[in-house]
C-alpha cells in the first residue's frame, strides 16, 4: 500500500512539474484568454479650431450598447426594460435581436453614441436583468463599447470647409476628408478585462500615432459675417446659388470661404447631398469680364498696351474668326484704363489679339489657370483651359473677355490676389498649422511664392480696376471709409442640351480688393443665376463683407468718410439684346459678353425720385428666384463649357 502511494504521488508530482514548467506559458494564455478580450480602440479625433483657437469640430466619449442575442432567452424582456432608456422604440429592439439571434449573430448594436447619463441609467437595469432569474440574459450579452460624437459647436457655420465625418467617424466632406488620417490617427490595440456585467476592470493598450488637431485659417467672426452678407444678397437676388472668398493676398490665407445655400454639420443627413458641394472649388464656370484682368496683365507687362495710352473702340464692334463681338455703347477713342472701366469687349479683344494664341496661353496659365491650387480641400477642380491647338478662329476673342475658358472661383480669387501682392502668387490655403497632443505644431509643406508680373505691371492694374470702382462698372463696390478696386463679370450660362447660351441665365461676379494701394484683403462674390449683373448683385456684397471685416483687421481707413446711402450703379453690366440663338454654341461659337442698358437702365439716368436721388430700378427679365430646375447646374457646366 505504501508503495502504491509512493508511486501514486511521484506520478502527480511529475505531472505538476510538467504543468507549471513545460507546459507553463501556454496554460498561462489559455487562462488569460478565458478573461481577457482584445481591445482595438479608435481615439478621440482631432479638434479642429479656428485660427483663434475657437472650437470648430469636436469630438467627445460616449458609448454603444451592443448585445449577444444567442445569449439572452427573453428578447422581449430586455426591450421592454432598455428601450425607454436608450432612445430606441421596443418593436425595434425586438426586430434587432431576433433578427441576429436567428442569424447566430454574437454582435449586434443595440444603441449608439449614448451620454454619460443614458450609460448610467441603462447599467442598472442591465444588472437588475442579469439578476432577473430563469429567463436572465447570460453574462456578457449585453456589453458596453466606447465610442465618440462629432460635434459642430458653429452648427451652419463655415460647413462646407469643415465638413463632417460619419458616424464610423469618417470624414466624408471637407477638411474632416481631406484630413481623416490626420484627425483619426492609428486605432489603441492591446486587451481588456471584463467582469461578469460586462465592465472593464483592467486593460492595456498602445497607439502607433494619436490623432492630431488643426488650426485652420478661417477667422470665425469674418466667416460669420461673410455668410451673412452672401445669403442676404444671393436672396435679394434671388440667387440659385453663390460663393465669397475671403484671402489674404500676401500669405495665401482663406480668412473665410462661404457658399449660400448652407447646410448644418449637426444634422447633415437631413440636406440633399448636392447641397454638401464646395462650389467655391468644385464647381467650374465661364468667368466672363472678370477675366479681362488677365488679357490687361498679360499685355500691360509685355508692353503691349499702356494704360494711359489711347484706344481706338469705334465702331463698338469687332469681328474675329467670323464672329462679331458688341460693346454696350460707344465708347469711341478713349485710354485704355477706360476701355477696361467701361468692361469694353472691343478693348479686350484687341489687346488679347495682340498678344497672340501661343502668348496668351501662356500668360493664362502662368496665372494659375488650368490646374488646381492645391489647397487642402478635397473635390478641387483644375477649370478647363484647352490647348491653342484646339481653338477655333475666334477663340482668342471670347478668352480676352472671359469665354470658353472654365475657372473655380478660387482660382479667380488667386489670380486677383496675385496683382493685390505686387505681382506675386501665393499659394492660397486654408490650414494654418497642426497640433500634437504634446503640444507641439508645425504648418504643411506649400509650393514656392511665384511671380507672374513685375511690382510696377500689378500697380498699374492696380489703379486700372480702381477706376473700375470710381467710373465704371464697379461702382457698388466703393467703400465708406476705404478705398477699393476689382472688376465685375456677367457671363451667360451655357445649355450643353441646346448647344446654346440662355439670355436669362448668367454668372455674376465682383472680385476686388481694400485698400487699393496696398491690399490687406481680397474678395470675391460670384452668383449663380442672380436678377442682374456682376456690378447689381455681387459688389454690393463685396462692399458689405468689406466695411465689416476691414475694421475688424485693424485696417487703417485710406478713403472718404460719406454718409450712408444707396451706391448708384451707372453702367449695368448685363447681357445683349440680341437673341442668345443667333451666337451659336460655346466652344465652337463663342458667346459674346456684351452688356447693354435696357429701358429700365436708361430710366436710373433721368427722373429722380421724391427725395431728389436718381431711382434705382431692376434692369433684368423677371424670373422665378425660388425656381429649381434650371437648365444648366455649375457643375454640369464644367463638362460642356468648353
Amino acid at each position: 500500500m505504501i508503495a502504491f502511494f509512493a508511486i501514486w504521488f511521484l506520478a502527480v508530482g511529475v505531472r505538476l512539474v510538467h504543468l507549471q514548467v513545460s507546459q507553463h506559458e501556454e496554460l498561462k494564455a489559455a487562462a488569460v484568454g478565458q478573461r481577457r478580450d482584445p481591445l482595438e480602440r479608435k481615439p478621440l479625433r482631432g479638434t479642429i479650431v479656428d485660427r483663434d483657437d475657437r472650437p470648430l469640430a469636436v469630438s467627445i466619449r460616449v458609448r454603444a450598447l451592443v448585445s449577444d442575442p444567442t445569449k439572452i432567452p427573453d428578447i422581449d424582456g430586455v426591450a421592454k426594460r432598455l428601450a425607454p432608456i436608450i432612445g430606441v422604440k421596443r418593436a425595434e429592439l425586438v426586430s434587432i435581436m431576433t433578427k441576429g439571434k436567428e442569424a447566430g449573430r454574437r454582435f449586434v448594436y443595440l444603441a449608439r453614441k449614448l451620454d454619460d447619463e443614458t450609460f448610467e441609467r441603462a447599467s442598472e437595469v442591465i444588472k437588475e436583468l442579469y439578476k432577473s432569474g430563469e429567463n436572465a440574459p447570460a453574462a456578457g450579452s449585453l456589453v458596453w463599447q466606447d465610442e465618440q460624437r462629432r460635434t459642430y459647436p458653429g452648427r451652419t457655420l463655415a460647413a462646407h470647409v469643415i465638413g463632417f465625418s460619419n458616424s464610423d467617424d469618417k470624414g466624408q466632406a471637407g477638411i474632416e476628408q481631406s484630413q481623416n488620417g490626420v484627425l483619426s490617427g492609428t486605432n489603441e490595440t492591446g486587451w481588456v478585462s471584463r467582469d461578469r456585467y460586462g465592465r472593464v476592470f483592467q486593460s492595456e493598450s498602445h497607439q502607433k500615432r494619436p490623432p492630431r488637431d488643426i488650426v485652420l485659417t478661417i477667422s470665425t467672426s469674418i466667416q460669420h459675417k461673410t455668410e451673412v452678407a452672401l445669403e442676404k444678397g444671393a436672396k435679394a437676388a434671388g440667387a440659385k446659388s453663390a460663393m465669397a472668398i475671403v484671402m489674404d493676398p500676401r500669405t495665401g490665407e482663406i480668412l473665410s470661404l462661404a457658399n449660400y445655400p448652407t447646410f448644418d454639420l449637426n444634422d447633415y443627413a437631413k440636406a440633399k447631398p448636392e447641397r454638401w458641394m464646395n462650389l467655391a472649388v468644385q464647381s467650374v464656370y465661364a468667368p466672363g469680364s472678370v477675366f479681362k484682368l488677365v488679357t490687361y496683365g498679360s499685355a500691360v507687362e509685355e508692353k503691349i498696351v499702356d494704360p494711359r495710352a489711347n484706344i481706338d473702340l469705334n465702331p463698338g464692334v469687332i469681328t474675329v474668326g467670323g464672329h462679331t463681338f458688341k460693346d454696350s455703347g460707344r465708347y469711341g477713342v478713349v485710354s485704355v484704363a477706360t476701355a477696361m472701366a467701361k468692361s469694353s469687349n472691343v478693348g479686350a479683344i484687341k489687346t488679347g489679339l495682340k498678344l497672340g494664341r501661343e502668348r496668351y496661353y501662356d500668360w493664362v496659365r502662368k496665372f494659375g489657370f488650368g490646374e488646381k491650387t492645391n489647397i487642402e480641400l478635397p473635390g478641387e477642380l483644375g477649370g478647363q483651359l484647352r490647348r491653342p491647338d484646339k481653338w477655333s478662329g475666334s477663340s482668342l476673342g471670347s478668352m480676352s473677355i472671359g469665354y470658353e475658358i472654365g475657372v473655380t472661383a478660387l482660382q479667380m480669387t488667386s489670380a486677383f490676389a496675385a496683382i493685390a501682392n505686387d505681382g506675386v502668387r501665393v499659394q492660397p490655403h486654408i490650414i494654418k498649422e497642426y497640433r500634437e497632443p504634446d503640444g507641439s505644431k508645425f504648418a504643411p509643406a506649400r509650393k514656392a511664392d511665384e511671380s507672374v508680373v513685375s511690382p510696377e505691371t500689378a500697380a498699374a492694374i492696380r489703379k486700372m480696376l480702381r477706376e473700375v470702382v470710381l467710373t465704371g462698372t464697379g461702382r457698388q463696390a466703393q467703400l465708406n471709409g476705404y478705398t477699393s478696386a476689382g472688376k465685375t463679370g456677367t457671363a451667360w450660362k451655357y445649355n450643353p442640351k441646346t448647344r446654346r447660351v440662355e439670355g436669362s441665365k448668367y454668372i455674376s461676379s465682383f472680385i476686388g480688393f481694400a485698400p487699393a494701394e496696398n491690399p490687406a484683403v481680397v474678395i470675391a462674390v460670384v452668383m449663380d443665376e442672380g436678377a442682374g449683373g456682376g456690378g447689381a448683385v455681387s459688389a454690393p456684397v463685396f462692399r458689405d463683407i468689406a466695411e465689416q471685416i476691414l475694421p475688424e483687421l485693424n485696417v487703417v481707413p485710406d478713403g472718404t468718410v460719406r454718409d450712408e446711402g444707396p451706391v448708384e450703379e451707372i453702367i449695368p453690366e448685363i447681357p445683349p439684346d440680341a437673341s442668345p440663338d443667333s451666337i451659336g454654341p460655346m466652344g465652337d461659337e463663342p458667346a459674346p459678353a456684351q452688356e447693354r442698358r435696357t429701358e429700365a437702365n436708361r430710366n436710373t439716368d433721368s427722373p429722380r425720385n421724391g427725395s431728389g436721388k436718381k431711382r434705382l430700378v431692376a434692369a433684368m427679365p423677371s424670373r422665378d428666384p425660388l425656381e429649381e430646375d434650371s437648365t444648366l447646374s455649375i457643375r454640369q457646366m464644367a463638362g460642356e463649357l468648353i
